[in-house]
């Protein structure tokens, strides 16, 4: 059975993809930073595994992956899905720090760089595939601050190269939602009234939108090196 490791997968977009592979037949690691109890639980309804790690941590997301070897004894699919966020105006330069820049970089851009490092034998050998769950700020000159949205387009950049370097053995694409209806962003008055007003499709995605788009891209055996817009249709505003 192919096993699938989802960073960041006990809430969110995270658990939707995680919910949506182990019905697609995939055995599941489910991760997180902080939330245990949360993800042994989910872990064990999906008939998965939990691992816990700080992203932020150069040694706990290297030793991610060897980890999910140790108990599967195989990986076929790596989801980058952790991420952090917090809302930023774009003008105030000032308030973001060096520190938040470093931050945002370590859990957004560094960690998926480790986790796809550790991952790429296991993913060689299984012809594997990775996800990047990046954003449309990474496309576009929005998003919750510049330096979210610098690190999400860098993952995007990323995602090309490896996609150039990795095939044919390993293919790698990025999906890229909008805003996203989850509890980090439930009090993101204005972006919910741009998506809700200014979006062909008048709403923000739910969880299991973009789990479902992160199914069909890990199941097309063809596609590598894709950045692909879920928003909406808002590119097109």
């Amino acid at each position: 059975m192919r096993v699938a490791l989802v960073t960041g997968s006990t809430s969110g977009i995270g658990e939707a993809t995680v919910r949506r592979l182990a019905a697609d037949g995939m055995t599941v690691a489910v991760h997180s930073r902080s939330t245990r109890d949360a993800g042994s639980a989910l872990a064990a309804q999906l008939g998965g595994s939990y691992h816990q790690a700080d992203l932020s941590d150069d040694a706990a997301a290297g030793a991610l992956v060897p980890e999910v070897l140790a108990v599967h004894g195989r990986l076929d699919v790596l989801v980058n899905n952790a991420g952090i966020s917090w809302p930023v105006p774009h003008a105030d330069l000032d308030a973001l720090t060096a520190a938040d820049w470093r931050q945002l970089l370590d859990v957004n851009l560094i960690a998926p760089w480790l986790l796809c490092t550790a991952a790429l034998p296991a993913l060689r050998e299984a012809g594997g595939c990775i996800v990047n769950v990046t954003s449309h700020a990474g496309v576009r000159p929005k998003g919750s601050s510049i330096a979210y949205a610098a690190s999400k387009a860098a993952l995007n950049h990323v995602t090309k190269l490896l996609a150039a370097a990795l095939g044919p053995e390993v293919r790698v694409n990025a999906v890229a939602p909008g805003l996203v209806d989850t509890p980090l962003t439930e009090s993101w008055t204005e972006a919910q009234n741009l998506w809700k007003t200014s979006s062909p499709m008048r709403r923000a995605a739910q969880p299991v939108d973009v789990a479902d788009l992160i199914s069909a891209v890990i199941h097309n055996s063809y596609l590598t090196g894709e950045v692909i817009l879920l928003d909406g249709g808002l590119n097109l505003r």
